[in-house]
């Protein structure tokens, strides 16, 4: 089942308060509610160095739960909500479950049957974005698994 068009559009606006930077060149990023969980104190550790070539880049607040890549960046955070079942599109990359959403913009991924989840943000410029996923897959394996998989 797609969104509805005020969902996408919800969801819209609220990649765009990711993706927009203030006039530092710090992304500015939310920080979820389960950052500081130990799986993702433990994930964290496993951000990549590069991805796409692309160098690390500060975010806005600072946390270890979140990271960033190249301009416009590459938004990564953990403690995001474990998502529930979905019709949404599925991919396995590295026995890591994915949920894609497509964005006007760029596309959401979100680690899918972890508990928390972790999202990350690629605006269309980093296109295709489950070509990136490979990137995160060690991250994402430091997050307990809830029993949920891709069918």
């Amino acid at each position: 089942m797609s969104p509805s068009p005020r969902r996408r559009t919800t969801l819209l606006v609220a990649a765009g308060a990711v993706l927009l930077g203030s006039c530092s060149s710090a992304a500015e990023v939310g920080i979820p509610d389960d950052a500081d969980h130990e799986a993702c104190v433990a994930a964290s550790e496993h951000w990549p160095e590069e991805v796409k070539e692309l160098s690390p880049t500060e975010t806005d607040p600072s946390d270890p739960a979140v990271a960033a890549w190249g301009d416009p960046p590459i938004i990564a955070r953990c403690g995001m909500p474990a998502l529930g079942p979905t019709e949404d599109q599925c991919v396995v990359v590295d026995d890591v479950d994915w949920v894609a959403e497509e964005l006007d913009d760029g596309t959401r991924l979100t680690s899918f049957g972890r508990d928390p989840a972790i999202e990350v943000i690629v605006p269309e410029e980093h296109d295709p974005a489950p070509m990136l996923l490979p990137a995160f897959s060690e991250a994402v394996q430091e997050l307990p698994t809830n029993g949920r998989e891709c069918t």
